[in-house]
């Protein structure tokens, strides 16, 4: 009886393993830059079912010194992308940004291609292989300190492509960043900074604003009271508040860790439901 008992629960295991959320490695060569990148894609359950589907999408990028599979495995949840992709019935792609990208096309490092590899090869390559809504109504792009630039810059640069975006602890003014090792890796993008600060302030998310208010994307903002970047965030939250750009802005304790994109990532996705339930009630 209990043998039968056991085998009992083994398979009901079975069953709910089999059902759960699925997270897939997705192996890509780029041709902008000349080499293989990987994502990661979490699936929720039921995807491949006839029944089920097109889903929505949020990239979600990394920051710096980072890769693509932190989001899978550092925060302090470690099953979180998994159990918000099924409570949220959407797809999560995690891409590479690199260690030091920034989600820049450089126009020096011909290796370092991350805007047209996120918003073309990539895409592309994740619709092609998966069930999702392929056009601006179903696609959301965020990430954490660098890749919170990046996802308010290239929501800017292609908005087309995007509904809302969001940024969490920011680093949204490269232009005056100071840090030796960060402004080396983005020189080493655009060139010295003394030779190049129209190009430092044209690529500085902070001076982007007529680009996000003429883009017509949904924005949310969220940063520590104690992350060393809040004042950046502040100061774009400021802007957008001047030129009256509608958004969403959030200042919560915390500080530039893993415990607060842990819990940050859930206001945004509350955030992209709430805005695409609106957009499809239109």
């Amino acid at each position: 009886m209990q043998k039968r008992i056991y085998t009992f629960l083994l398979l009901f295991l079975c069953i709910l393993t089999a059902e759960a959320a699925k997270v897939d490695t997705l192996v890509i060569q780029s041709p902008s830059m000349q080499k293989t990148l990987k994502a990661g894609v979490v699936t929720p359950e039921g995807h491949g079912k006839k029944k089920n589907g097109p889903y929505p999408v949020l990239y979600l990028l990394h920051g710096y010194s980072g890769n693509f599979s932190n989001w899978l495995k550092t925060p302090p949840q470690k099953d979180l992308l998994q159990s918000m992709a099924d409570k949220y019935q959407l797809i999560i792609v995690t891409p590479e940004g690199g260690f030091s990208g920034w989600y820049y096309d450089s126009p020096l490092d011909k290796s370092s291609q991350y805007e047209t590899y996120i918003t073309q090869e990539l895409r592309q390559e994740v619709e092609r292989k998966y069930s999702t809504i392929s056009d601006r109504s179903g696609r959301f792009i965020s990430g954490l300190s660098m890749g919170g630039h990046g996802a308010l810059y290239l929501s800017a640069r292609h908005p087309q492509l995007y509904l809302a975006a969001g940024s969490m602890s920011g680093a949204l003014n490269v232009s005056r960043i100071e840090s030796d090792k960060l402004l080396e890796s983005i020189e080493a993008l655009l060139g010295p900074k003394q030779e190049n600060q129209e190009l430092f302030r044209q690529r500085s998310v902070v001076h982007m604003v007529p680009q996000l208010k003429a883009s017509g994307v949904k924005l949310m903002i969220d940063c520590g009271v104690d992350d060393f970047l809040i004042e950046d965030n502040r100061e774009l939250h400021r802007r957008l508040v001047y030129e009256k750009v509608p958004h969403e802005y959030i200042e919560r304790p915390g500080a530039h860790t893993w415990a607060y994109w842990g819990n940050a990532l859930e206001y945004h996705l509350l955030f992209f439901q709430k805005v695409r339930a609106e957009a499809l009630a239109q």
